[in-house]
């Protein structure tokens, strides 16, 4: 059997036209850090080259070694900027900082990542030095499910900012937070499924 980790935490799952309040467990993730445009930027393009073989390696360690299996997770990012505005209503991305990442089960530890970056090594991934594992805990977060693509994000994210939020008596605070469970170059813009979540704070 194998563990499908994006059906067992319960912060993986949202209604789309839903703005929920959640609570998010501390979680640990291969991640990687840059800037600018995903849609242009090298960097970007380095980061997912990078992330993906070292998943993979790790999945098959996981496998091989300890004898537990399971899905690899979706790809996340957290994305910010010095002005938020960047992500409503301007979308300007080249003003965007972003962290790539990939949830890595709680069963598997550093020496299991560094098993796993030397046997992803041979494929010469760019910037495979670069990405580190890393726990998260985001705590209590407003999140709902966009259908669509991900140019259409600004009004969604504009009701959950401005309206939704301070209206639950909420305050936002750390980094947006998004949630890939489809392949952006496979899917149909209209058929992409994105959780996009934000850590928040009583005020």
């Amino acid at each position: 059997m194998r563990a499908d980790l994006k059906k067992e935490i319960p912060s993986y799952q949202a209604r789309h036209g839903q703005f929920v309040e959640i609570e998010v467990p501390p979680l640990q993730y291969l991640m990687i850090d840059g800037h600018g445009d995903p849609n242009t930027s090298t960097a970007y393009a380095d980061a997912l080259a990078s992330l993906y073989p070292l998943a993979y390696k790790l999945k098959f360690l996981s496998k091989r070694e300890l004898d537990r299996d399971y899905v690899v997770p979706p790809l996340e990012a957290l994305w910010w900027a010095q002005d938020m505005s960047a992500f409503t209503s301007g979308r300007d991305k080249s003003q965007w900082d972003w962290t790539a990442m990939i949830l890595v089960p709680d069963w598997l530890s550093a020496e299991h990542v560094e098993a796993a970056r030397e046997a992803a090594a041979t494929g010469d991934p760019p910037s495979l030095d670069q990405v580190r594992l890393e726990s998260l805990h985001e705590g209590l977060c407003v999140q709902t499910l966009h259908l669509g693509s991900y140019d259409d994000e600004g009004p969604v994210l504009t009701e959950m900012h401005e309206r939704f939020i301070p209206s639950q008596g909420l305050g936002m605070i750390g980094k947006h937070h998004e949630i890939y469970f489809n392949d952006a170059r496979r899917t149909a813009p209209e058929k992409l499924k994105t959780i996009l979540r934000q850590p928040v704070e009583r005020v």
